[in-house]
């Protein structure tokens, strides 16, 4: 039957396609995932190590100010941690764009930071004066920074806590996905790739037959055709010939029996209802519910969809 209009896909390899669509999609979203854990990751290294750096600069500035009380004093070194300390403890709750540091939302780890900043607030209101360093009591000094240290210490094992919780939830959900994508494989295996082979191992079979009925039964009636052919050159009884002659047609009759057999067995297997159809048919109305109309479609015997023009 010809059919006018462009071809379709056909139904099984429509359906195959978007399950191939579906897995790739969902190992671009894996990657994505997994690119933005990687990611989430070295933001929250680099927090850590800076949350870290504080507690070293704390102990600096310390050491400094004992080096201007009794030994040589290095004002410009003072003044630079003194900067660094106050800035940083800014960046860790504000964020940062250079340090590619999102501003921090954690409620829990904020009540920290707001308890440790009236220390860092003296610290530098006390400190970045070198006139007063003379004046400044040491063990007040001394005080700020051994709370400054403490409180440090447990923001900075809020972090670590919330890096491997987040490290956690990702692998829960990057395996997920891919069981998903296993079970998404398995289905195109069981109801696609595995019924086109067993639909090609019965066109296989069919052929076989096909071949044994064009060995023997084809060969025997040629072979009868042949001999009557040859019987009839020699026969010069007109009524013999007659009767040659029905005895031809018969054997032309008996040809044309095993040639719509042959046809028959081939549509049988064309048109045998598999498991797999069902899905098959469930698809392709999903995706017909999708598809622009204004045409209508035809299925023809070689399981193709078609269209046609109105």
């Amino acid at each position: 039957m010809k059919v006018k209009g462009m071809k379709l896909f056909k139904k099984g390899f429509r359906a195959y396609y978007l399950l191939v669509v579906s897995v790739v999609l969902l190992t671009i979203l894996i990657q994505s995932l997994t690119q933005y854990t990687l990611s989430e990751q070295r933001s929250t290294a680099l927090v850590v190590n800076l949350a870290g750096r504080q507690r070293m600069l704390s102990q600096r500035l310390l050491n400094e100010l004992y080096s201007c009380r009794f030994h040589n004093c290095d004002y410009a070194e003072m003044k630079l941690t003194l900067t660094k300390l106050y800035q940083m403890n800014g960046i860790l709750q504000e964020g940062s764009v250079g340090l590619k540091i999102l501003p921090l939302e954690d409620p829990e780890i904020l009540r920290e930071f707001n308890r440790l900043e009236p220390h860092v607030e003296w610290l530098y209101s006390e400190l970045r004066d070198f006139k007063s360093f003379d004046t400044i009591n040491f063990s007040d000094v001394r005080y700020r920074v051994d709370r400054f240290l403490v409180i440090m210490d447990g923001i900075v094992n809020m972090f670590q806590r919330k890096s491997e919780k987040g490290i956690r939830t990702m692998m829960v959900v990057e395996l997920e996905l891919a069981i998903f994508s296993i079970l998404i494989i398995l289905f195109e295996f069981l109801f696609i790739v595995n019924p086109i082979i067993n639909r090609i191992l019965d066109q296989k079979k069919k052929l076989s037959e096909i071949a044994w009925h064009q060995s023997h039964v084809f060969s025997s009636h040629m072979k009868n055709i042949s001999d009557l052919q040859y019987v009839l050159k020699v026969e010069k009884n007109q009524e013999r010939q007659k009767e040659i002659y029905g005895f031809i047609s018969e054997e032309l009759d008996h040809l044309k029996t095993v040639s719509d057999n042959m046809v028959k067995s081939l549509e049988n297997t064309t048109k045998q209802e598999k498991p797999h159809h069902f899905i098959l048919r469930k698809v392709e109305h999903l995706l017909d519910k999708y598809k622009p109309s204004g045409k209508e479609k035809e299925t023809i015997d070689d399981d193709t969809v078609h269209s046609v023009k109105l």
